[in-house]
């Protein structure tokens, strides 16, 4: 009998032009939380997709043994038959249906062709009850936060026996009271029995909750590491082993020398589009200076997206204010207006909002500039291939050619073609929302250099991050929101996580 209920050994998995899998083992202890880290384009969602039958057998070499038995998984729901179940970043859940239909989808309870409701209903709330969750089984998924639909997630999971679950990502979208909650319901996860394997770029998350850290790096294990034994690593070591050499500095901050004001706002309400009676923003003034890393602070729901969407003509009616770039008052009405005056915004959601996934890179390099590269409606095809490639080489993308698809590329390539896009704009002023969301730390690093250049070249950045230690360590100045409100101003000198948080919970400064 194996002392592992789960081994993936020497697999080698290959697309065209690349491998993406290097002869990987993978062991993991039955009832523990073991992590899984690398960098984006590791190969950590690679070897998942095979261990879940998203990559049948046969597509890869190498073998899977569960419980010591060797497995070949040909459809995702050989892999469930197992008890395995992934709950990836992008939640797998149908926002029309309830909860209990969720939990049950292709799985219904009765018989001849008959669902029986009584029989679904009291199982969900056993489901429900073992995960704190204190929603009806009848409220439907789109009305739940996305804490809450994280953890309908893990019991449609449990619903299916799983005995191995493995979360992608879980706290990308979520807040820190959400985020620890569900690392306390996994600690309760493992204590009962169920293996976790748990995917993150949050380290701190990682050290706080694995008991076995395993690194990939470049297609490779790198190392495995009992969390509690004399190789316990710290977060130093972890970084190490990542990107393969230390990291002396997180956040490479430059000091800037901010000069005349570019971008002004005076008095910016918005109605929220959901409820004419409610203001999500709320007589907000702030400046933006040339040169500068203005950072944007506030809690999940202040309504510091809302207030950056409506600047941009991506969000709510304006109920009243002024915005001046460089003196001259701006009427924008959409995000065609705004790139016509001279924003752009790196959104949030790269993936559903900021690429189209379908379109190579070149294509998704030039959507935003169309009218830089063409005449007479005819696209200077040379041309566009021409900055495509010199982003490509300026931003370090990693990609085979610019005819790959972007949803081929890692997180943080992904994220820097986003900003190869609105860099081709030419703008004056740079939004950037949760820029490093999702992609690892050395990416991150490099994202981090990007915008000092950036800076340096004149560009006014405004930076959105729920990450405070990112806002504190790259901003010159940090305006905190508050439930649609500004709520205070700090120079990075002054800047505290202390004085930060007290400002985004309402305080006020002594």
């Amino acid at each position: 009998m194996s002392d592992h209920i789960l081994e993936m050994k020497n697999i080698v998995k290959e697309f065209p032009g690349v491998r993406a899998l290097d002869n990987v083992s993978f062991q993991v202890k039955p009832g523990e939380i073991h992590a899984l880290v690398g960098e984006n384009g590791a190969g950590k969602s690679t070897l998942i997709k095979v261990l879940s039958g998203v990559h049948p057998n046969g597509s890869y070499q190498g073998q899977i043994h569960v419980d010591g038995q060797e497995q070949r998984f040909l459809h995702i729901k050989d892999s469930e038959n197992v008890g395995i179940a992934v709950i990836y970043q992008e939640l797998g859940l149908v926002p029309q249906m309830s909860v209990v239909e969720n939990l049950f989808l292709g799985a219904e309870k009765g018989r001849a062709y008959r669902i029986d409701w009584d029989v679904a209903n009291t199982e969900a709330l056993k489901y429900l009850k073992e995960l704190r969750l204190d929603v009806s089984p009848k409220a439907l998924i789109r009305n739940l936060g996305i804490g809450k639909q994280q953890l309908v997630e893990i019991a449609k999971a449990l619903a299916k026996k799983a005995r191995i679950l493995v979360l992608d990502e879980p706290t990308a979208a979520l807040n820190e009271q959400d985020s620890a909650n569900l690392l306390s319901i996994l600690r309760e996860l493992r204590d009962r029995g169920v293996t976790c394997i748990y995917i993150s770029h949050k380290l701190g998350e990682v050290l706080e909750i694995a008991d076995t850290v395993t690194v990939l790096r470049d297609g490779k294990t790198i190392g495995t590491r009992d969390m509690h034994g004399p190789e316990r690593l710290d977060e130093a070591g972890i970084v190490s082993l990542m990107v393969g050499r230390e990291l002396t500095e997180r956040f490479p901050r430059v000091e800037h020398t901010p000069g005349e004001v570019v971008l002004q706002v005076r008095d910016w309400s918005v109605q929220d589009p959901e409820n004419s009676e409610k203001r999500i923003v709320d007589n907000v003034s702030f400046d933006v200076r040339k040169g500068e890393i203005l950072g944007v602070a506030g809690l999940m729901g202040a309504g510091r997206t809302e207030l950056m969407m409506s600047l941009f003509g991506a969000y709510g009616k304006r109920l009243s204010g002024t915005m001046l770039l460089n003196g001259q008052q701006l009427n924008i009405r959409s995000p065609l207006d705004a790139i016509r005056a001279g924003l752009a915004y790196v959104t949030e959601d790269r993936k559903g909002k900021g690429l189209v996934l379908g379109m190579d890179v070149r294509e998704n390099t030039s959507l935003a500039a169309l009218k830089y590269l063409s005449r007479f409606s005819i696209i200077n095809r040379l041309e566009e291939i021409r900055r495509a490639e010199e982003y490509v080489k300026s931003l370090r993308i990693k990609t085979p050619s610019i005819e790959q698809k972007v949803k081929n590329l890692s997180g943080g390539n992904q994220q820097k073609v986003v900003l190869g896009k609105w860099m081709l704009t030419n703008p004056k002023v740079l939004i950037l929302d949760e820029p490093t969301r999702g992609i690892d730390i050395g990416a991150k690093f490099e994202i981090y250099n990007i915008m000092n250049d950036l800076v340096e070249k004149g560009v006014c950045i405004v930076m959105i991050s729920s990450e405070l230690p990112e806002v504190l360590g790259m901003s010159d100045r940090v305006i905190v929101i508050h439930q649609g409100r500004l709520n205070g101003e700090l120079h990075w000198s002054e800047a505290t996580q202390e004085k930060t948080m007290l400002l985004a919970t309402g305080g006020t400064e002594k």
